[in-house]
Order: C-alpha cells, then sequence, then structure tokens
C-alpha cells in the first residue's frame, strides 16, 4: 500500500485510486475499550488486536478502523485528547511488557483482573490501578534500559519530554489545567523548568519509558496485520483539548482567544462550543507545518490509513471568543479564516502538506455543513470521503435513498458511526421519525402551539426516545400544512423534514430488496440485506461498526439504543465505555463469520 501511495500523487485522474488498481475492500470500525480477551485486564488491550486481526480475516475484512488511541488524561474522551502524539497507557497489556520480568508482579495482575471484571461498562478506574502497577514495576528496571529505548527517547525528542514533564506537573497539581499553575510553570519559565527535571528526572522518565512501551506493543501488532493482510486505519483527532501538552508547550500555535465549535443551525438553536483552541495556522505555517508533520510521522509507526477527523475545520473553523458567556454556546462566533473566498486555498494547502508528509493513506470525515470547496479539493487531492446511508439521500428533490451506484468512488461507505445509533437502533427508534426538541423548537419560532398539534401529527405509541414518529395519515404536505395552519413558506423547514422522513422505512425497505409492510423491529433478513445493500456500494471502502457486522450473530439482548459509543453533545458514563457481550475468542467462532465473509465476496471486497 506504501508504494501504491507514491504512485497515487503522480495520477491526475479523478479516478486515482481505480486508475492505480487499489482494489475495493471491507473494514470494521473498532473501539479498543469496547471488546476484550480472556487475558484482559479490565479493558481491551493492545495485544487484544492479534485476534481482532484473526477475526477481521475469517470475515473477509481487510480494514480494521480503530477510534483515537491517544491519552485521555483521565476525561477518557478520545476526541478530546491530552497529547496529539502520546498512546492511552491503560490499553497496555501488563503481562507483555518489553524487558521486564513480570513475575514479580503476577499476583498483583492476577488480583487486579479479578478486581476490575469485565462488564457491560468499562470501570475507567483501571487506569488508576494499571499505573500504580506501572510505577513499581519501572523503579525495578529503572537503571536497566535498553539501548532501543534510549534510541526511542532520542528519535521522539520533538514531543516526547514535554508531554512527559506535563504529565508530572499534572501529578504536582493534582490534575489540574496547566492554565491555573504557578506562573513560572504556566509560562514555561526555562529556570525553574530546568530545576524540576532535574529534581524529577525518575517521574519524568517513567512516563517517556510508558509511552515507549505503548510504542512497543503498537507497533508489534502493526506487524502481525501486515502478515495478516490487514490494513490499520488510525483517527486522528483534529484538535487537542485545551488542557493538553501540546497546547502548554506550543501555545504559539494555538488560538488561546478562542473556543472551536459549529454554529447555530436547525439542531441545535446556539450552535455548538466545544472547548477546544483553534490552531494558529498562520505560525503553524511559519515553522514549516513541523507539528503536523511529526504527529503524522509518529502515527506511521502504527497506521496504514488516518481518518481525517473533521476536515471542513482545515478549510475553516467555527471560532467563538472565550469572553462569550457558556451558555450562549456557539452563539456570536465567526468562521476562521473570515473571508470565505480563502477556504478553497487555504484548505488545500494544509491537506497537501498532509499527504505529501505521509506514507499512510488518508481518508476524510466530511459529515455536517459542508463548504462545497471541500468536496472539490478532496477530489482534486485524491482523498476519500465518507458515506453514510441513512443521510446519503437526495435531499431537497426526490428524498429518496441514494442507490449504491450513486455513492461516491472516492469514500467509505457506511450505516452508522461511532457519534450515531446503529442499524438496528436506527430503524427501531428513528427510522421515519423527526426529533422532538427540533420539531418543537421550529414550531415555537412560527407561533405554532405544539401540545395541541401532536397528537394529529404523531403517533405516540410509536415515538420513543424522543422521536416523533409520523402518523400514516398524514401522507402528504398539504395534510400537515393544514394541522400547522401554515403556508409553504412559513413551514419550509417542516416540509423539509417531513419529506425526508415520512414513509422512511417503507423506501428503505424497499430499496434493500424486502417485500410487505415495514418491519416495527428488525429480522435477520433485514440485517443481511442491508449489510448487501452497503458493500454493494460504488464506494472504494466499505467499513461498518463491528456491532452492525455482528448484527447477523444474534448474540445482542441488549437495549440497541444504549449499545452506542458516544452521545453528541453529551457527558455521561455512557459514552465511550460499551463493552461487547462476548470475548474475542468468542467472536472467532460464531456461525456468522461465514456469512459476512459470503457478503463480502459477492460484493468483490475480498
Amino acid at each position: 500500500m506504501k508504494e501504491l501511495y507514491s504512485e497515487l500523487l503522480k495520477t491526475d485522474s479523478k479516478d486515482k485510486w481505480q486508475r492505480i488498481g487499489i482494489q475495493k475492500r471491507s473494514g470494521y470500525v473498532l473501539p479498543l475499550f469496547s471488546v476484550y480477551s480472556k487475558s484482559s485486564t479490565g479493558i481491551g488491550e493492545f495485544t487484544d488486536l492479534k485476534l481482532a486481526c484473526d477475526w477481521a480475516k475469517l470475515a473477509g475484512l481487510s480494514i480494521i478502523q480503530l477510534l483515537p488511541l491517544n491519552d485521555t488524561g483521565f476525561n477518557f474522551r478520545p476526541y478530546d485528547c491530552q497529547s496529539g502524539f502520546a498512546l492511552e497507557p491503560v490499553y497496555l497489556n501488563l503481562w507483555e511488557l518489553k524487558g521486564v520480568d513480570i513475575s514479580k508482579f503476577s499476583e498483583e495482575i492476577k488480583n487486579l483482573r479479578e478486581k476490575f471484571p469485565i462488564s457491560e461498562r468499562v470501570n475507567y478506574n483501571i487506569k488508576r490501578e494499571k499505573l500504580n502497577i506501572l510505577q513499581r514495576i519501572f523503579k525495578e528496571i529503572k537503571e536497566k534500559h535498553p539501548l532501543e529505548f534510549l534510541e526511542y527517547r532520542k528519535k521522539n525528542n520533538y514531543w516526547i519530554e514535554d508531554y512527559a514533564i506535563f504529565k508530572v506537573l499534572k501529578e504536582e497539581n493534582n490534575e489540574r489545567s496547566w492554565e491555573d499553575w504557578d506562573l513560572k510553570f504556566r509560562d514555561r519559565d526555562n529556570t525553574t523548568l530546568e530545576t524540576f527535571k532535574r529534581e524529577n528526572k525518575e517521574r519524568i522518565e517513567f512516563y517517556i519509558w510508558l509511552q515507549w512501551q505503548t510504542h512497543e506493543q503498537f507497533k508489534r501488532i502493526k506487524l502481525y496485520a501486515e502478515e495478516k493482510g490487514i490494513y490499520l486505519m488510525g483517527d486522528l483527532p483534529f484538535l487537542v483539548c485545551r488542557d493538553s501538552a501540546d497546547v502548554w508547550a506550543k501555545r504559539d500555535y494555538f488560538r488561546l482567544d478562542l473556543s472551536s465549535g459549529a454554529p447555530p443551525d436547525m439542531y441545535y438553536a446556539k450552535g455548538q462550543r466545544w472547548g477546544m483552541p483553534p490552531y494558529n495556522w498562520e505560525k503553524i505555517a511559519k515553522s514549516n507545518y513541523d507539528y503536523v508533520i511529526e504527529k503524522l510521522r509518529y502515527a506511521e509507526n502504527f497506521y496504514d490509513i488516518f481518518r481525517i477527523d473533521h476536515v471542513v475545520g482545515v478549510f475553516r473553523i467555527w471560532s467563538i471568543p472565550l469572553t462569550e458567556p457558556s451558555e450562549n454556546f456557539g452563539l456570536n462566533g465567526f468562521f476562521e479564516p473570515k473571508d470565505e473566498k480563502v477556504w478553497e486555498e487555504h484548505g488545500k494547502r494544509i491537506l497537501t502538506v498532509f499527504i505529501k508528509n505521509t506514507k499512510m493513506l488518508s481518508i476524510a470525515e466530511d459529515l455536517g455543513t459542508v463548504p462545497e470547496c471541500s468536496y472539490k479539493v478532496l477530489k482534486e487531492l485524491g482523498i476519500p470521503g465518507t458515506e453514510v446511508l441513512r443521510w446519503n439521500k437526495d435531499w431537497q428533490k426526490t428524498y429518496k435513498f441514494k442507490r449504491p451506484e450513486d455513492f461516491r468512488s472516492f469514500a467509505i461507505a457506511t450505516l452508522s458511526t461511532h457519534d450515531s445509533s446503529n442499524l438496528e437502533a436506527w430503524w427501531n427508534f428513528e427510522a421515519g421519525t423527526v426529533d422532538e426538541e427540533l420539531f418543537v423548537r421550529i414550531c415555537r419560532e412560527k407561533g405554532v402551539d405544539f401540545e395541541k398539534i401532536k397528537e394529529r401529527l404523531f403517533d405516540l405509541n410509536l415515538s420513543f426516545y424522543k422521536r416523533l414518529y409520523w402518523k400514516k395519515e398524514i401522507n402528504n404536505p398539504e395534510r400537515l400544512l393544514d394541522i400547522l395552519e401554515l403556508n409553504k413558506e412559513e413551514a419550509f423547514h417542516i416540509i423539509d423534514l417531513y419529506k425526508g422522513s415520512y414513509s422512511e422505512k417503507e423506501k428503505f425497505q424497499k430499496d434493500i430488496g424486502m417485500e410487505g409492510e415495514p418491519q416495527s423491529k428488525v429480522s435477520p433478513l433485514f440485517f443481511k440485506k442491508t449489510l448487501e445493500y452497503i458493500t454493494k456500494t460504488n464506494s472504494i471502502f466499505c467499513i461498518n461498526l463491528l456491532f452492525d457486522w455482528l448484527s447477523l450473530s444474534g448474540i445482542f439482548s441488549d437495549d440497541c439504543w444504549q449499545r452506542r459509543i458516544n452521545f453528541p453533545g453529551t457527558i455521561s458514563e455512557k459514552n465511550w465505555s460499551y463493552v461487547m457481550p462476548i470475548s474475542l475468542e468468542e467472536m472467532l467462532n460464531l456461525e456468522a463469520n461465514r456469512e459476512i465473509k459470503e457478503i463480502n465476496k459477492k460484493s468483490n471486497r475480498i
């Protein structure tokens, strides 16, 4: 794949990928915290990815897309990490540490496994316990570091020491943000930092050693995947946490007077405020994009492909002054750059830096409100985008689902994302519905009393989780307008919602080749037909959530609505914590594996 990438850059054709013969492939999205093996300690671990590769091979899948594996500190939000480089040490397998005789700690590790049994949700307290053992292990071997460790430290001097000092200072300050530290540490006074380094040499070295261990374990997985013909795809967060080693050490590269977010839209009346600072691209450019390039080069140790998270932010990002009250969310922000005329050139320049400075293939997450120049530039540079079946419709025209042949060839086709419901939950609770909060807000803006009309418009017996299911008799826009007592111009947004959701189940079921009335709950046949539909698309890659592929297996008996990776806009223990009901070893023996492989074989993805 690396050799093909250099050819890709030389090819001017819009169909670069097909021109150089890269075959269509299928893969799956793997949240490492969601899987486990019989030897895992409290959470999925790097070494468990060997079994993940074995399962992929059995199922005819050749790409594993991993959610971000960067160090999150103790917040456990993968897209809000403390470093754009460092890996999350909670995923270390304690039995397979390099250069360590682990026998002295075997009882402690066994006790830790008993204390943190695998359950339906990750108990992230496992991280502190693992770190405690790792610190004791490090003290045993601190004077016996192999040459490899010293070479690793030297090779990664761009970021590793700043990161390690940051972690120790976080400990010293009870995990408070660097902005609340003593001024000399906050503002990186050289004399103060040099003294601190001398006095805390061992503690700083521990965090460097930790990163070396994560590097070594993950690197071995990369080699194993290559032997199996499996490509690993890394999800690299577009932004980093404001309270991160990157921002503390390289604050000139960030706009600390601003918070990134999203502007007000039909789903979020006040927009969104994420908290991560936008990049200061002008400063980064003056340093020849060293920060971007170094991040990509480190990621090359682990991945063949990387996903550019929130690629539209490369063209322009919604920025909110910190002086804005928090209750205003994304109101009163602005796009940066402010001049729309420069967005195309701005995004193209940065993306060109990406693809010219890495051997990894790149994929773009181009969902949401996307400026038109984004599609143009991605096509010019040969960077595939993302097509989500449930949202991939002929909007503002026929509102029909796109046929497989109409999907972008430069794209990943998928049924769901880590921020959406899975296929089963979408069908059971979302298909054919509108969001209640959104509908109520629009009614309020139009002077319509929602309480007086809701039972005339919606079947409340089929409406769950604040999703409103249309009554069958509301079978044309005119009936809707009569009940709303609005004209077409006044009800434009409501009509748009209606056309995109009314009879959605009927349309979808017909498209995938199932006759009869729409099923109220999903069946094995529905799962199979839908997976066949998505794999037949024109897109070069078809990558689905592990949960969606395994919908064929019958292993799930939980509430499918809660079988979710993340509920966007919320902070909850249910985010980033879902655990599969069976182990990876059990996955290897599923009868559904043959069926999944056959689906991929029929769609020429093997």
